[in-house]
């Protein structure tokens, strides 16, 4: 059986949780204090983060890495593209987002970390950003057409915590705060939101 090491708060940790709820499988999830990790933690991944996934001899680390495995190992619902261009493209959006937003989401994160300035950076990056994806959520159900994906799960734990961040986003982004209803409405989303999480949002 797979087990997932998973911080409750952890916004990495909750796209890979929403994608073992979308595949509808049997896992295990073992929460984790972010504050006080157990040793095996380090042993499992050098950099001492969650997600972990450890299924049998195979470790995992990095969310989007252990998502594409499980995607691939249990192939319904599919939420990487089967077409390979697509699925490049797929890849490099989600590049996109661990440079364009997640990189100010850690920062956010660690606010114990990060200075004032740093953090007011931090959101209005996410925010102008966010804003230019408003435009493709216009007609699209989801990031990618009518078919919800892997692109959406990697999105989804950052526009749940837009008010815990204290990122209030413009009035042009209007698309971008509906696409995110959509998808919070998801019962695997619903599912796999942790107690901690589900106070996050106003």
């Amino acid at each position: 059986m797979m087990v997932l090491y998973s911080g409750t708060t952890c916004p990495f940790s909750q796209r890979c949780r929403f994608v073992l709820f979308e595949k509808g499988m049997d896992f295990e999830i073992r929460d984790i204090d972010l504050y006080n990790k157990p040793e095996d933690i380090a042993v499992m991944n050098p950099y001492a983060q969650v997600p972990i996934l450890a299924e049998r001899d195979l470790i995992l680390y990095e969310s989007n890495i252990i998502n594409e495995y499980i995607d691939e190992r249990f192939p319904h619902p599919q939420l990487m593209p089967a077409d390979p261009v697509m699925r490049a493209r797929t890849r490099l959006f989600l590049f996109n987002f661990e440079k364009e937003l997640f990189s100010h989401v850690r920062a956010l994160e660690d606010r114990t970390q990060s200075a004032g300035q740093e953090l007011d950076v931090a959101r209005r990056n996410i925010r102008d950003r966010l804003a230019q994806l408003a435009p493709i959520l216009v007609k699209n159900k989801y990031m990618l057409g009518d078919e919800f994906s892997m692109l959406d799960v990697a999105l989804a734990p950052l526009l749940w915590r837009l008010d815990h961040y204290e990122i209030e986003l413009p009035k042009s982004a209007a698309p971008i705060q509906k696409y995110g209803e959509r998808v919070f409405s998801r019962p695997a989303y619903i599912e796999a939101l942790t107690p901690s999480e589900k106070v996050m949002r106003r």
